[in-house]
């Protein structure tokens, strides 16, 4: 029973704050999602992710441990997925793309920082910058047939996770009022995310129903067993281990949707995908938390 509600007070406030988008939406509030991802990704998101590389005090070969796996993670979940799409004959410039990335800002960072804490958000602040990298290059390249290595450059997100990363090798710290105001950058960062997802998935129209719901099974299943054995074979500690699972396995993301629509790609079966794993993550990321905790 305690595990049950440590783990329901932890996966909670993620849905309770997407929940607030959804209902924003449908009672026809204005939303202005352009905007606000805009200002999350341009200045709270790479605030946090340089505040919490920053000020870990996560020992640097743990991270480094934690690089490796996530990178041998999403390889080991590419190559399933690939087969996979290539098995069932699924078109991979739709549907390769978000079986792979996963959620890892919405949802992974929220439930990393109120499982885990501090540092369980410190090691999926480095998850999802990874994830972040790999999709603007390897997963624009999937959708759109060719990717800008410049355009990956001037992202703020990137830029923000190399500087916070020099920062953490060489132990310095910015002065405490600009770190007072990137705290509070960063502050903002989940909690808009959050009732942004909420948004996004209110004003998605779901095609493909069963094909969603069997694809959406089979990558939590995937994520989950590629994920826990790349923790097992790079030897991480339990934290680590526990939110690289979590992250990997997150739900697909939005952003798989606005990529989809943007190069041309089958954007009504994402948007499918999108909604029916956010809803299969009521019940199995809960699952997860139990089974890592």
């Amino acid at each position: 029973m305690n595990l049950i509600l440590t783990v329901l007070e932890i996966t909670a406030p993620v849905f309770l704050l997407a929940s607030i988008g959804f209902l924003w939406v449908k009672l026809g509030f204005e939303y202005r999602v352009e905007f606000v991802t805009r200002l999350a990704m341009t200045l709270s998101v790479p605030a946090l992710i340089f505040t919490a590389l920053m000020k870990t005090d996560i020992a640097p070969a743990a991270l480094a441990a934690l690089s490796l796996a996530s990178f041998a993670a999403y390889a080991g979940v590419t190559l399933a997925f690939w087969a996979v799409t290539r098995l069932a004959g699924l078109d991979r410039r739709t549907y390769l793309a978000p079986l792979i990335f996963g959620n890892t800002g919405n949802l992974g960072l929220p439930l990393a920082l109120f499982a885990f804490g501090e540092t369980g958000l410190g090691y999926a602040v480095v998850v999802f910058a990874l994830m972040a990298i790999a999709s603007f290059t390897f997963g624009v390249w999937l959708v759109s047939g060719g990717g800008s290595l410049t355009k990956v450059i001037r992202e703020p997100v990137v830029a923000a996770t190399l500087l916070g990363a020099l920062f953490l090798w060489q132990g310095w710290e910015t002065p405490t009022f600009l770190t007072n105001t990137l705290d509070l950058l960063g502050q903002i960062a989940i909690p808009i995310m959050l009732i942004t997802l909420g948004v996004a998935v209110a004003r998605l129209n779901p095609g493909s129903i069963t094909r969603a719901v069997v694809l959406s099974v089979l990558k939590v299943a995937v994520c989950v067993a590629i994920a826990a054995a790349a923790a097992l074979a790079f030897d991480l500690d339990k934290t680590a281990s526990a939110v690289l699972i979590v992250q990997v396995a997150t739900p697909v993301a939005v952003t798989s949707y606005l990529l989809a629509e943007k190069y041309g790609a089958d954007a009504q079966a994402v948007a499918g995908l999108v909604v029916v794993s956010t809803l299969l993550s009521v019940v199995t990321l809960p699952l997860i938390l139990a089974f890592v905790i």
